[in-house]
């Protein structure tokens, strides 16, 4: 099995830059792997991929030199381990809001007796004849990043850091900011507040921040590059490629 160069990087608290995929065709990891990013994120949760469409989405990620990670939909286990066994080097698990629920996602990605995922023979396992290895993998390989994304788990941050198999977190900017009345207002003082506190625990947890900056503006990223964010996701395909569209066609207009 092959080392899962994200693992290191988070691990090193080194910065890494990735991107949400929402489109579900093969093609889209192998365009986006030309701009240099390290890993993508596969989104269950806000698009219309399917568990059918999966494996062809992670087998051309990986192919193209980038780290596989799906978004489930939700903090499901049975919806974890199939990701897992479809051939995901990690998880994304959305509306992490107490320590209870971190724990259930790393029990969902992990083998016992660090967790509680039930075992079956499928591509991860190389259709069961790579088990061993793939034991071994999952237990050092195998990447669990929750999304903060409600202000209940902004006061909950410290309980939910101290559980142990979380390999870094991620702030969902537009819940976050929905939950506390505020949607899409993030440089509201409140909002940012929120944001300087679940550093500060992570600081203290050593916990990699991540942060998805959803609009096509690098900016955004760089600015929460400097704050401390690590795991940093640029916008999404979909977005990326109307923004590219229609900012170069009225370039081209004005110059007509």
């Amino acid at each position: 099995m092959k080392t899962n160069t994200l693992k290191k990087a988070l691990f090193r608290h080194e910065v890494t830059y990735g991107c949400w995929v929402t489109l579900a065709h093969p093609l889209i990891p192998e365009i986006l792997s030309q701009a240099g990013f390290d890993w993508l994120a596969i989104d269950m949760e806000h698009s219309s991929i399917e568990l059918g469409d999966l494996v062809p989405l992670i087998i051309s990620t990986e192919a193209n030199g980038m780290v596989p990670l799906v978004r489930v939909g939700e903090n499901n286990p049975n919806l974890i381990k199939r990701v897992m066994d479809a051939g995901a080097h990690g998880v994304i698990v959305p509306n992490v809001n107490s320590a209870e629920e971190a724990q259930r996602a790393v029990d969902s990605v992990k083998y016992p007796p660090y967790g509680k995922r039930g075992i079956g023979l499928y591509r991860a396992q190389r259709y069961g004849q790579e088990f061993e290895a793939y034991k071994k993998w999952l237990a050092k390989e195998s990447v669990v990043i929750i999304q903060i994304e409600h202000i209940d788990a902004v006061r909950d941050v410290d309980n939910i850091f101290a559980v142990e198999g979380i390999d870094a977190f991620v702030i969902g900017p537009y819940d976050l900011s929905g939950s506390m009345g505020k949607p899409g207002r993030f440089h509201d003082k409140d909002f940012e507040t929120a944001i300087a506190k679940v550093l500060a625990a992570a600081k203290r947890h050593k916990i990699p921040a991540g942060f998805h900056s959803v609009a096509f503006s690098t900016e955004q990223v760089i600015r929460r590059r400097k704050q401390g964010f690590k795991f940093l996701g640029f916008s999404l395909d979909s977005i990326i490629l109307g923004e590219s569209a229609t900012q170069a066609l009225k370039t081209i207009k004005g110059r007509a």
